[in-house]
């Protein structure tokens, strides 16, 4: 009887151990803070499972193919437009966010979901221009403005030292702000402008690149990145703590930038929709939220988040750009069926030539 007893034991221990929650979030690289995943882990008695994606149109066009089994996704703006135009994503039920009393007013109800219906605002990021400061200075190279990714003279003093973003909303915005439109300019001539700035500079650049440039940056190996404001705020710390001498600078160019924010979603298809009510509101709780911030120097939409986050990373002008900086900033707009081809044509283009 007691070791019938014994086994019985082992037995439910075995079952509980086996129906242990799985919460499979979804996520850019290196964008949630392993002491955020520590936490929730112990608090929930649950276990998180952290899959990547490099680029917006990347998440989309896995779940466009039939991928399921991920319970939090964190899409830019205009991809959760997308997404939710598309039927992908669960309607929240806010009753369940008590924490999202704690988001500044400015991040709430935007044009890419009025109402918050499928979306809760995550981060704040920017992007811009990180380089090798010395090596910039002795090439005489301008730092604050996107003519030192596009203008062939320039590129020419650091050829095979530069990489741009892997990702055709970015680059193209970029290009077409230096040529004095709007990113989010339609216009296909203006497009086609644009390409052609970006074929002239291709030759100069080492690779189009959204995964480790910032590896790259530190280690002294790329001079000039297109990069997101969170990427090069950890190139030029890990440069410092690697003691190389390596200084890596950062601006968001003059003539105006992206600035994205990344938002918190369930898709229709998770396998734990309740989990991942959980997990949202625990990370809008104000301490959890400035962890963000401390840990990986990305801006923040949450206000209760404000009295935790560090004095050195608040009044960081490119984290959180104030004044005539953020008057120069671009939500990216959604595209139309017919844009999004007519992009992925260009896209084509400048990939393959």
């Amino acid at each position: 009887m007691k070791h019938f007893l014994t086994l019985l034991a082992l037995s439910v221990l075995s079952a509980v151990a086996s129906a242990e929650d799985v919460l499979h979030i979804y996520n850019w690289s290196d964008y949630l803070p392993e002491e955020t995943i520590a936490t929730f882990e112990e608090q929930c008695g649950c276990r998180i499972v952290y899959d990547t994606f490099s680029s917006n149109e990347e998440l989309m066009a896995k779940l466009a193919a039939g991928a399921r089994g991920y319970d939090i996704l964190v899409p830019t703006d205009y991809a959760v437009s997308a997404m939710a135009g598309r039927d992908m994503l669960l309607e929240l039920d806010h009753a369940r966010l008590p924490n999202m009393k704690n988001l500044k007013p400015e991040f709430l109800d935007r044009p890419f979901d009025p109402g918050n219906r499928f979306s809760v605002p995550y981060a704040v990021g920017v992007t811009l221009l990180g380089f090798n400061a010395d090596k910039m200075r002795q090439h005489g190279i301008p730092t604050d403005t996107w003519a030192a990714l596009f203008d062939p003279k320039h590129l020419a003093k650091i050829k095979g030292r530069v990489t741009v973003l892997d990702d055709q909303r970015e680059l193209m915005g970029a290009a077409l702000i230096y040529l004095g439109y709007s990113p989010n300019d339609t216009d296909p001539a203006h497009w086609g402008e644009a390409r052609d700035v970006i074929l002239k500079a291709k030759p100069y650049w080492a690779a189009f690149n959204a995964s480790n440039y910032n590896v790259l940056l530190a280690a002294g190996d790329i001079w000039l990145v297109q990069g997101y404001s969170m990427d090069v705020y950890q190139a030029a710390a890990d440069a410092e703590e690697a003691g190389a001498g390596v200084k890596i600078g950062y601006a968001i160019p003059k003539e105006g930038a992206y600035m994205a924010v990344d938002n918190l979603v369930i898709p229709k298809t998770a396998p734990e929709p309740e989990l991942a009510l959980r997990f949202i509101d625990f990370v809008l709780d104000g301490r959890q939220s400035a962890v963000l911030s401390n840990e990986l120097g990305i801006g923040n939409p949450n206000m209760a988040a404000t009295e935790f986050i560090d004095a050195s990373v608040l009044e960081d002008p490119a984290l959180f750009p104030q004044g005539d900086v953020l008057s120069r900033l671009s939500n990216i707009d959604e595209l139309d069926a017919r844009q999004r081809r007519a992009m992925n044509r260009l896209w084509t283009e400048i990939k393959v030539q």
